[in-house]
Order: C-alpha cells, then structure tokens, then sequence
C-alpha cells in the first residue's frame, strides 16, 4: 500500500500538469492578444509621440491631465450614454416585447417556423456588414436624394432636415440606425429564455385567473432576470466601444454632435499624429468599461443570491 501511494500521486499529478496544457492555448492568445497590447497602450499613453520612427518624449500623466480640460473628450463620454439607451435601454426592451409576442402568439397560434423566420428576419441587421448598412443608411438618410426626405416631400414637408449633417438631428439619426441593428441580439437571447420557463407555471396562473400581463409580470421577467443581466452586460460593453457605424455614418461629426471615445481615440492616433494622446484616451475607457462591466456583474451577483434565499 506504502508503495502504491506515491505511484498514484504522482500518476494524479502527472494529470494535473496534462490539465493545465489545455488552458495553455488560452492564455497564449490572452496574453499576446489582450495583456500585451493593454500594456504597450498603457506605456504609450505616458510619453508624447507621433508614431512611426519619431522619437518618444517622456510625459508622465500629462496626457491624463490633458484629458481633464479637453471638451471633445468629455463629449465623447456624454454621447456614450446615448449610445447606452441606443443598444441596451432600447432594443432590450423592445427585444423583450418582441420576443414574448413570437413566442407566446405567433409561435402557439401561427406556428414555430414562422416565429423562427421572423427571429432570423430580426437577427439579420446584426450579421450585416457594417460597410453595408451603414451604405444603405446614409442613403435613406441623404437631405438631396435620400428615401426618407423624398418621403417627406411626398407628403408637403418644403424643407426636411440634413438627417447626418446638422448637429441637432445626427446623434438621433445613430441612436435610430443603432437601434436597427442591435433589436434582434436581445430578441434571440430572450427567446431562448422564454423557452426554458416551465410551461406548468403558466398554466396554474392561468387558472387562478391571472390575464398575459399579470403572468409576464409575475413569472416571465423573474424566470429571464439572468438572460437580461447578460444582455444588459455585452450591450453595455458593446456601447461604450461602438467604433464602425460611428466611422461610416458621420465620422463623429458635424460638430461633434455624435463623437465616442473610440472614435476620438482613433482620431488622436492616425489623423492627429497624437499617439500618446489617444492611447490615453482608450485607456480611460477600457477602465470605463472594466469599472461598468464589475458593477454590472455586482449586482447580478446579488440578485441571484437574493432569489436564492427566497426559495430557501
């Protein structure tokens, strides 16, 4: 027995070791992906260049100081919030709205293959090339020869709006173009929720009398609380570093009425020369990001620990 032990630990260890080499992978393309170039933007954003073979000047957290007076930079970060209500506020509650009616009516009443085109018809903006979409909008959206104004005129409006050229009427014209391409994302995941919820629950609300909205009220959002924790976490993510329809749309103009951080960041590095200067900017944003993203996951920490102890 004595001197089967040390055979089986170090058997039991020899796995362990083959273990760890299947993450190792992982933290190769972590490393090389992520770590690395965090900290090289990090190490760029304390010195004062303008990229290529000039030379590097040592600034220390001057950009950092710079950021605190620069206008477009607190703008960038006040459009992220309309940004935030673009692709998370919005579609998720639309998404949600969505998803209840395919799967309670359409799916139950019209059948399952029409609920599942309409599903894919939504999910479509979302696999569209940027590129693309954003060529189709900035042709429904053009004040000469755009659909929308042409519709405009058709029904007496003399003088419609530059939809992406005024500052009044740009940022709302993202937001809506955002708000096309971001529905289907929540109106996927939310169908899938819907499709765990134990049916019996609503049949025995259904026959203590309780109507469609009392029974989404009571049962639907409760049972899909972590689908929409993680909807409201990618969404959120994915807001505050919304970079390509900002790009093709209006390259954060006019005025810099739909200007973002990433957008700003990538101004800063390639048309400024102002590399320093960017790299301080994407890192105020990644800890923008990390900071939202740990309180998000806070607080549905707590939630499930607290629906844990009510059914205990």
């Amino acid at each position: 027995m004595s001197v089967q032990t040390p055979r089986v630990h170090r058997a039991a260890r020899r796995r362990q070791a083959v273990y760890w080499l299947y993450l190792l992978p992982g933290v190769i393309a972590l490393t090389a992906v992520i770590i690395v170039p965090f900290g090289l933007n990090v190490f760029y954003s304390l010195h004062r260049w303008k990229g290529g073979l000039s030379p590097m000047h040592w600034y220390g957290f001057g950009n950092y100081t710079d950021l605190l007076h620069d206008a477009a930079f607190w703008s960038s970060f006040r459009n992220s919030v309309w940004m935030i209500v673009a692709m998370v506020v919005v579609p998720t509650l639309i998404g949600l709205i969505l998803a209840a009616v395919l799967f309670d009516y359409i799916g139950k009443n019209v059948g399952n293959r029409t609920a599942s085109f309409l599903r894919a018809t939504y999910y479509l903006p979302q696999i569209m090339p940027v590129a693309v979409a954003g060529i189709v909008w900035n042709w429904i959206f053009n004040a000469e020869t755009g659909s929308l104004n042409a519709m405009l005129h058709s029904i007496g409006v003399a003088h419609p709006p530059n939809w992406l050229g005024s500052p009044s009427t740009a940022l709302p014209a993202v937001m809506l173009v955002l708000v096309w391409i971001q529905i289907g994302y929540p109106t996927v995941i939310f169908m899938s929720a819907l499709q765990r919820v134990d049916p019996e629950l609503y049949e025995a609300a259904e026959l203590d009398g309780a109507g469609w909205f009392r029974r989404f009220r009571a049962i639907t959002i409760p049972q899909i609380k972590p689908e929409t924790f993680v909807i409201t976490l990618t969404c959120t993510i994915a807001a505050l570093k919304v970079f390509a329809p900002i790009y093709v749309l209006t390259r954060g103009g006019p005025e810099l009425s739909t200007l973002v951080p990433s957008y700003y960041s990538f101004l800063n590095f390639f048309d400024k020369s102002k590399v320093g200067y960017g790299a301080a900017v994407a890192t105020v944003l990644t800890l923008v990001i990390v900071v939202v993203a740990a309180v998000i996951q806070l607080l549905q920490n707590r939630s499930a620990r607290r629906d844990e102890e009510g059914v205990r």
